[in-house]
């Protein structure tokens, strides 16, 4: 019961890429650079294991971002045609690359960071991708014209490497789709249908995390613009309960989410956010023991995964990994109490 995971990416070791960056450049080149993101991984899973998390993940050690990351291994993207755009409903900026042709995956992605983390954790292991209707909205479209069209190509390949991670015994396969705060028309009308898309006869749990984004300026600057309450999760919430994804990840500690909110998610996992990435403030574990005893009143114990409310790759690492030692903390306060 209360099982803790992590959203997503953490901070990479300062040998490996520059820290507290979101798109750090890596330090590394050539084969020290492909051995670095293995080793980078390991640690990554041990610290979680040494903070006390029970779903452990890469901590996405091996890419430089979390949507670029996957892409860099498919064919029709060019990676030397990039041009600015923006993302999010042009909230911020992004320097992107193009889609030029039939999108189509060279081969494995990331099985090399998924076996290194197999094989160096008897814990659960969560895997975790980019969503199709976040990618169609974090690269510029010169072949396709359609974002829709574009989203489900994307789920194609997402679900191929989706399979294979599933095969090399990942427990947990998430797809982050903070697009879904941004789009809530869309997602009603083909996002969701992309996401089942990517997640098809996949074997192992599906996730879906849906956030309000890193903690960057422009993410907390938009946040401050959307009024006491947020609830854009009202709006996606009824289409993901009724559909065949088996987990959803959401923002809660330190927001303006109505926590009541989560109870449009009957019957399905909730990975609740208890630990804030928007602040280097650490969270006591009563902070976090409080932040689920909310959410009780909402979601069966059974169903309630304490989680961080997003990644954490731009934070110091010594913060990064105190935060998950305190959300292990809390989980087990609630565990006692119970």
């Amino acid at each position: 019961m209360f099982e803790t995971t992590v959203a997503g990416s953490l901070p990479k070791p300062a040998w490996l890429a520059e820290p507290e960056r979101l798109w750090p450049a890596w330090r590394l080149e050539g084969r020290a650079l492909e051995q670095g993101k293995l080793d980078a991984t390991i640690l990554a899973v041990k610290l979680q294991e040494d903070a006390g998390i029970d779903i452990v993940s890469d901590g996405e050690q091996a890419r430089t971002h979390f949507v670029h990351g996957f892409l860099a291994n498919l064919d029709g993207i060019d990676f030397a045609r990039k041009t600015v755009i923006g993302i999010r409903a042009d909230r911020y900026k992004a320097e992107v690359p193009t889609v030029t042709g039939p999108i189509r995956r060279r081969g494995s992605v990331h099985a090399a960071e998924a076996r290194a983390a197999r094989a160096h954790t008897r814990r659960k292991l969560k895997f975790t991708l980019p969503g199709p209707m976040t990618i169609a909205d974090t690269i510029a479209d010169e072949h396709y014209r359609d974002r829709a069209k574009l989203a489900f190509a994307f789920a194609e390949v997402l679900n191929e490497e989706a399979r294979e991670l599933a095969a090399l015994g990942v427990d947990v396969v998430q797809f982050d789709e903070p697009a879904f705060n941004v789009y809530m028309r869309e997602v009603a009308d083909w996002g969701v249908a992309a996401l089942e898309r990517a997640a098809l006869e996949l074997s192992c749990k599906k996730a879906v995390h849906i956030c309000y984004g890193y903690g960057i300026k422009a993410n907390i600057d938009w946040k401050g613009t959307l009024g006491s309450q947020w609830r854009q999760y009202e709006e996606t919430f009824p289409v993901l309960a009724r559909s065949s994804i088996d987990q959803v990840s959401l923002e809660c500690r330190n927001s303006r989410v109505p926590i009541e909110l989560i109870a449009l998610l009957k019957g399905k996992d909730v990975l609740l956010g208890a630990i804030d990435v928007a602040s280097n403030a650490i969270e006591t574990p009563e902070e976090v023991a409080d932040t689920i005893r909310r959410a009780l009143a909402f979601v069966a114990p059974e169903k309630l995964f304490p989680c961080t409310n997003c990644g954490m790759a731009p934070m110091p690492s010594s913060v990064a990994y105190a935060k998950l030692a305190a959300l292990a903390a809390g989980a087990e306060l609630v565990r006692k109490s119970m």
